[in-house]
């Protein structure tokens, strides 16, 4: 591999006025600015840069940046394959500084701010091999994919010789699923008929386009008024027929008992899972929900705002998700997502990451290709979300067919955005940004 130094780089504050529209509207955010802070990482060759980002949604990006610049003061000066050599306690050092960490620890701002920087290394990594992320990933063998992987806090669940062993246990048939999914590409669902925002006429028109998109599974936001929920559940019902699959979310709007009682009058809609019902960070919360609801046939789903392998740790001992929905900047970057994966695949509980946002689908069909061709082997329960916002913003953009996810060819992690999209779009200097301060 090349010599490279991490010489520079730049963290960009980067703002969309979705809220205009209603777009990524819930019952918890119901007028988000879809955003990220966004990193580029620059070496000695010119042509050899790192793209990375993390999901917000408007006010507080600021705050995001400002601990990337922090993070990147260990981060620059370094030699590229002291980081990869090394990985995990690469991974620990930026994680656990021993004063960073305390306005975490591994949760938060700070964590959000791990994810585009060690993101950004992961797309160097993969352009420096010539190979998009997910082939980087399945290419590894066992032992040194694991040695990118902190264990600490879960090795008393999962150790390093269990992971091994786990994604040995599917080596031998790597090849025949990496044509399979290339040829088939990854099953998708769509949220983008769902947002709690928008009238009737336009999520009818949003739910019979998707299906002619050949999507057969959708999704929903619920949570801020039963009668509501029902009129929207059964519209959508009404389009998309009772053969295809119907989940909802309601992004921690609920208490416990609340959860149980409000999914109880929704039963007749054959709802696969409730997404986020209450508080992210309520294990025993989820796992009562999760017994009562099961009878009904209703799994419980989360994991967007779940902040660290630990939390996902204890929601896989106590049989509290059906769905395990990591987020690819949620958690701290790609080493920790697949930290949460392996431990997932030893409960058999099927990994569906939550996307949508800026460049979450770009970083999670990576996800999910190599879980399916390494680590699970299966598409049972399995699709990721798919939402149609913002996408023409990136170089190499996330791309669905006929419901399913299309295999990327290019080499990276492929969240690099175009120039002219920062240009209009970064905060609050960006074209856009002054042209409505103007008016104001």
């Amino acid at each position: 591999m090349v010599s490279l130094t991490i010489k520079s780089y730049t963290v960009k504050d980067i703002r969309f006025p979705t809220s205009l529209d209603k777009h990524g509207s819930d019952a918890m955010h119901p007028d988000g600015d879809y955003s990220c802070a966004y990193v580029t990482l620059f070496t000695e060759d010119e042509q050899l840069t790192g793209h990375g980002l993390t999901f917000t949604i408007g006010k507080g990006t600021e705050v995001v940046v400002r601990a990337v610049e922090s993070l990147m003061e260990l981060v620059v000066g370094v030699k590229f394959n002291d980081i990869i050599n090394d990985f995990a306690g690469f991974w620990r050092k930026l994680s656990s500084h021993s004063q960073m960490r305390w306005i975490g620890p591994e949760k938060g701002v700070i964590h959000l701010a791990l994810a585009a920087v060690v993101n950004s290394l992961w797309d160097l990594w993969a352009k420096i091999e010539g190979k998009p992320l997910w082939k980087l990933i399945v290419d590894m063998e066992p032992e040194q994919l694991v040695s990118t992987i902190d264990f600490r806090y879960i090795s008393d669940v999962l150790s390093k010789e269990e992971a091994i062993e786990l994604l040995k246990s599917k080596r031998a048939t790597v090849k025949d699923r990496e044509k399979e999914i290339k040829e088939k590409g990854y099953p998708a669902y769509t949220t983008s008929i769902g947002w709690i925002g928008y009238d009737d006429e336009t999520r009818r028109g949003l739910c019979r386009e998707a299906l002619k998109q050949g999507y057969t599974s959708f999704k929903a936001k619920v949570g801020d008024d039963i009668e509501r929920d029902k009129h929207r559940l059964t519209l959508i019902r009404e389009e998309i027929g009772y053969e295809n699959k119907l989940m909802v979310d309601a992004n921690q709007v609920w208490e416990v008992n609340q959860a149980i009682d409000w999914m109880k009058q929704l039963t007749q809609f054959k709802l696969l899972w409730i997404e986020e019902p209450t508080s992210p960070d309520d294990v025993v919360g989820h796992a009562t929900i999760a017994k009562a609801l099961k009878p009904l046939g209703i799994g419980v789903a989360t994991g967007e705002q779940c902040c660290n392998r630990v939390v996902f740790k204890q929601l896989l001992q106590l049989g509290a998700i059906s769905f395990c929905q990591l987020d690819s900047c949620r958690l701290g970057g790609l080493n920790e997502v697949m930290a949460v994966a392996l431990l997932a695949a030893k409960f058999n509980v099927p990994v569906c990451p939550h996307a949508g946002g800026v460049g979450l689908c770009e970083y999670v069909h990576h996800i999910c290709v190599w879980d399916y061709v390494s680590v699970s082997g299966s598409f049972e329960n399995r699709m990721t979300e798919y939402v149609d916002h913002l996408h023409e913003h990136f170089i190499d953009p996330a791309k669905c067919s006929n419901g399913r996810y299309v295999v990327p060819k290019v080499p990276g992690y492929l969240v690099g955005m175009k120039p002219e999209s920062i240009t209009k779009y970064q905060f609050p200097d960006g074209d856009y940004w002054q042209s409505v301060k103007r008016k104001h």
